[in-house]
């Protein structure tokens, strides 16, 4: 007998620009985070936390973010 596929989790990429000049691409935010009547916006939320957690575990003071766009997306 076949097995069912799995459930696979759905990620959107973003590409983040920091004040400090400084870039990280392709930051994972769920699908379902996103999208909706807020767009992307609910995906500052969710990088800034991730941001607050890597730096903790770090010691180093989190970065402010300036900018954030969808991996691929065209800058406006």
């Amino acid at each position: 007998m076949a097995k069912k596929p799995a459930a696979r989790a759905e990620f959107v990429l973003f590409d983040v620009l920091y004040e400090d000049g400084s870039r990280r691409s392709n930051r994972r935010v769920p699908g379902t985070a996103v999208g909706g009547l807020d767009g992307d916006e609910p995906a500052r939320a969710i990088i800034e936390q991730q941001d607050r957690e890597i730096a903790e575990k770090s010691g180093q003071p989190p970065l402010r973010i300036k900018s954030l766009h969808r991996t691929g997306a065209r800058s406006k």
